[in-house]
């Protein structure tokens, strides 16, 4: 899971535990008092009432009771209210639309105010006794307490909570994209500076702030520099090595000629096996300025069409007569009719450096197997030993200059670790890929060069 996801669904979850949390304290703290208070206000405005219609009563009689009932009616939130005998004969007041036999009958054998809540609409009853001992009893119609509306109906406090809940959840995503930002960007910049892009900068693209990230994109940039300058000096000091090389390398081959000619039976092996080691040392420095122009960029090859089908037959029969004098041969299995834009030079140079490697690894009595194929507008070249194969671990190591699977055996087979190295870069040139993988009994490496930047 990324980076952005985590701090997005954490803050997420957060802010709805939140809202959960305040949502139910609030139900239990809020509604449960209102209700009470209510209640508590109703039974007070009954006794008072009831009390104040006994004293109307007895002074006014029934038109006064009436009255005083009609004004209560009008001022005060209620439905209906009365005033009944205690043999239930309804004294003053509006007929009731509910049962009011079961609350009446409370209120005669009780001394406080009864309450009755099963029907719609709450009732309210409280006795008292008149002068002339009749006992009354005054009962009174509520609505229910309104609770707030955030409460009072399902659905909607549903909707409502959902409403927050995505709201918290959008100002979470701008949050976690706004703190995700700026590590997505050294990612990208970390991506293309191990891509090879040794230019990358990443410090504007962050801002110049004052927090960690700004402070870590800025110390990626001076590492980013550093390695640069250094990367830059190691391949300046090989290619000038190289240089160098040469001159001395050039007056040992005159020395070796005046040498061979003064030369008797006993010095004579001697004399040929400095000339081998001159032709390696000559070989390496050669390729090493290859390798070097390759990564600076020194010099602009000349690009032209290509007829790649014709050069990989080319560079497969030369290949083919090295490995039949070792018991191997080279074969090729397909080869469609491709052209490209590029420097035949260096793409031969790769062919022939990734085909001769085949052919130094794959045992006796097979075949290194060569493929060209158009494929979605690419040329791809499969080239194929049967030999022992890679460690999957240093699949993608091969491609370093002088890296060595087997350091013993490749100093036996004569290399020096720079003829995959001189690939990769010859095709990266051409804005193509090379990628070497274990095929079970041996090992293929595929090239792809873009066959539709061809000029036809």
């Amino acid at each position: 899971m990324s980076l952005f996801l985590k701090i997005f669904l954490w803050f997420w979850l957060a802010t709805a535990s939140v809202i959960a949390a305040l949502t139910l304290v609030t139900w239990t703290t809020q509604t449960e008092p209102l209700v009470r208070q209510w209640q508590a206000n109703a039974q007070e405005a009954t006794v008072l009432q009831v009390g104040t219609a006994v004293q109307i009563y007895e002074a006014e009689g029934k038109k006064g009771l009436d009255e005083y009932l009609e004004r209560l009616q009008d001022s005060e939130r209620r439905l209906s209210v009365g005033i009944f005998k205690e043999n239930g004969e309804q004294i003053s007041g509006e007929k009731f639309s509910t049962d009011i036999e079961n609350v009446f009958k409370k209120a005669l054998e009780s001394e406080t105010v009864e309450f009755d809540r099963s029907s719609a609409h709450t009732l309210t009853a409280k006795k008292a006794t008149l002068k002339t001992g009749e006992t009354i009893v005054l009962i009174r119609q509520w609505e229910r307490p309104r609770i707030p509306g955030f409460f009072s109906q399902p659905w909607t406090q549903i909707l409502r909570i959902l409403a927050v809940i995505l709201t918290a959840g959008l100002v979470c995503f701008a949050l976690a994209k706004y703190l995700t930002a700026p590590i997505v960007k050294l990612r990208r910049a970390t991506q293309k500076f191990a891509g090879g892009d040794l230019q990358t900068r990443v410090s504007e693209k962050v801002g110049k702030g004052r927090d960690e990230l700004s402070r870590l994109a800025r110390d990626f940039d001076e590492m980013a520099e550093r390695i640069e300058s250094l990367v830059s000096l190691e391949k300046r000091l090989t290619q000038d090595i190289s240089h160098e090389l040469r001159s001395p390398l050039a007056r040992l081959n005159v020395a070796l000629e005046l040498a061979r000619s003064k030369s008797n039976a006993e010095t004579k092996p001697l004399i040929e096996r400095i000339e081998t080691e001159s032709q390696r040392l000559n070989e390496m420095i050669s390729r090493l300025l290859i390798l070097s122009k390759l990564e600076t960029g020194s010099e602009n090859f000349e690009k032209r069409d290509v007829n790649l089908t014709r050069l990989i037959e080319q560079v497969a029969a030369d290949a083919d007569f090295e490995a039949r004098a070792k018991g191997k041969k080279v074969e090729i299995l397909q080869a469609d009719e491709i052209k490209i834009f590029g420097s035949e030079s260096l793409i031969r140079s790769a062919v022939e450096n990734v085909l001769r490697n085949a052919v130094r690894y794959t045992k006796e009595i097979t075949a290194v197997e060569v493929s060209l194929k158009k494929k979605n507008g690419e040329a791809v070249i499969l080239i194929r030993d049967y030999g022992d194969g890679v460690p999957e671990a240093e699949l993608e190591k091969l491609f370093r200059p002088f890296y060595r699977v087997q350091t013993a055996r490749e100093r036996k087979s004569g290399g020096i670790g720079l003829g995959l190295a001189i690939a990769e870069r010859a095709i990266n040139a051409h804005h193509g890929t090379i990628a070497a993988k274990n095929m079970g009994n041996g090992l293929a490496v595929e090239i792809k060069l873009p066959a539709r930047a061809a000029r036809q």
